[in-house]
């Protein structure tokens, strides 16, 4: 009778690919999970519902295009030079200031008629965050125009303006870079 002496190693290879497998699925479930994630807030919506009626969206947006014109009013613009990856641009920014900011938006009809009956919703957020935004409801049409005023900006960096106007059953967007300098 012989006797085998080789030791054969599968059941500890078995055991440490199973080892190895569930220590990489805890570290990725705990890199994934300290990972911020930031809700978009495109057309001023949550992420779902822009993506559920995404196509209504668009349609009420061309429709307004077709008849109004949203515009900034009395702010300094600047040039600033943005880079990435793939190429550097040069992206036209409202000036911002430290402290106290005022925004002053006209709505007008293609015909140059000044709209006064617009629903404006007004929205100063950040860049792929949602921690810091400013939202404005029902802003008032006085003298001509529509005003948003007080609005406290403190930390350096880039933001984006975003005015929502529903006249009707039209609704139209204004997306805006803006940049506070340190």
């Amino acid at each position: 009778m012989a006797k085998n002496k080789e030791k054969t190693y599968w059941p500890h290879m078995i055991l440490g690919f199973l080892i190895l497998g569930l220590t990489l699925s805890y570290w990725t479930v705990k890199s994934a999970s300290s990972m911020p994630v930031q809700e978009s807030n495109e057309y001023m919506l949550k992420y779902q519902q822009a993506d559920m009626n995404i196509n209504e969206i668009l349609e009420s947006k061309a429709l307004f295009d077709q008849s109004y014109i949203i515009e900034i009013i009395d702010v300094k613009k600047a040039k600033y030079k943005l880079e990435n990856a793939k190429r550097a641009k040069e992206e036209s920014s409202v000036v911002l200031t430290q402290g106290k900011n005022s925004f002053t938006y006209l709505i007008t009809a293609k015909d140059g008629t000044t709209v006064s009956d617009a629903n404006i919703t007004f929205l100063l957020t950040r860049p792929h965050s949602v921690k810091e935004d400013k939202y404005v409801e029902n802003i008032p049409f006085t003298e001509g125009k529509f005003q948003i005023n007080d609005i406290d900006i403190e930390k350096a960096g880039r933001y984006t303006l975003q005015l929502r106007a529903k006249i009707g059953e039209v609704t139209g967007y204004s997306q805006i870079p803006a940049y506070l300098k340190p």
